[in-house]
């Protein structure tokens, strides 16, 4: 009986966690460049129940009684890294990657991802598909939450105003059409390693590892930046919504089971141990 108290909680507290990321999920929808996070819910291993003592087989050999189930749990979150729909803005500071062939990772079997490269308040490269842009009082072109945008020599980047204009390179002229720099892209074949921090951006797993390659100039690379338009987030909310509530409802199923243990649990306390 207490093996099904540990099975029962296992599903609450996976199905918790799954309402959590998807709740995160539904809350950004309209955050652009959010990339929606998948959960990988695992079953831990079965166990082989035998009963012992008993002279069901010859020779006293323990009789197999079947498998047991020992509950499940949420083995990680990942983010999806699907391109997200395109949407026109008309402002001037808005940029959006839209990617065209990658490279296919051998070992996950799928493409690679893109994302423009900035540096957060302690000037540590990060990687970020927001491009929701704008342009602080310095002149230097930063996202919504003041990180500079980084060219590809890892500098940031002086427009002096919003009045720039960028070609689907990432090449950036000023308003009197000289060359400012070029948007540093950065290629990621294995961006399921990446870490997600806040305010939309990505780390390396490990610190000390050399940053991502950039994906200027690169053969077997094509993009295109547009100006005046962003990537929405590739959340869709119905999906989303539909996910919540079986979660939810998954989350009621285990928690009925485990109230139903606990009364025969009381019963077995109180009635069956009674002395008489």
């Amino acid at each position: 009986m207490l093996r099904g108290f540990y099975g029962a909680a296992s599903g609450m507290i996976t199905q918790q966690r799954q309402t959590e990321m998807l709740n995160n999920n539904l809350a950004n929808a309209e955050t652009p460049g959010y990339k929606g996070e998948q959960g990988s819910i695992r079953a831990f291993p079965e166990m082989l129940i035998q009963a012992q003592g008993t002279n069901a087989q010859p020779g006293n050999i323990p009789y197999t009684v079947g498998s047991m189930n020992t509950g499940v749990y949420m083995q990680e979150q990942t983010p999806n890294f699907a391109q997200g729909d395109m949407r026109e803005t008309g402002n001037n500071t808005d940029l959006a990657i839209q990617q065209g062939d990658l490279p296919i990772n051998e070992e996950t079997d799928r493409p690679g991802a893109l994302f423009f490269t900035v540096a957060n308040e302690d000037g540590d490269v990060r990687y970020t598909r927001n491009g929701n842009l704008t342009v602080d009082g310095e002149g230097f072109l930063t996202t919504a939450q003041g990180y500079y945008v980084l060219d590809e020599d890892g500098d940031p980047m002086n427009v002096e105003n919003e009045f720039f204009d960028v070609d689907e390179a990432g090449n950036i002229t000023d308003e009197d059409g000289a060359a400012v720099g070029q948007l540093n892209v950065v290629l990621a074949e294995q961006p399921e390693d990446l870490v997600k921090e806040g305010d939309g951006l990505f780390a390396l797993d490990d610190e000390e590892a050399e940053p991502l390659p950039t994906a200027i100039g690169a053969e077997d690379v094509d993009y295109t930046i547009n100006q005046q338009m962003l990537e929405q987030s590739n959340i869709d909310p119905q999906q989303a919504m539909t996910d919540l509530m079986q979660s939810q409802r998954t989350f009621e199923s285990n928690q009925t089971v485990l109230q139903a243990y606990d009364q025969s649990m009381e019963l077995a306390v109180s009635e069956v141990g009674r002395l008489q």
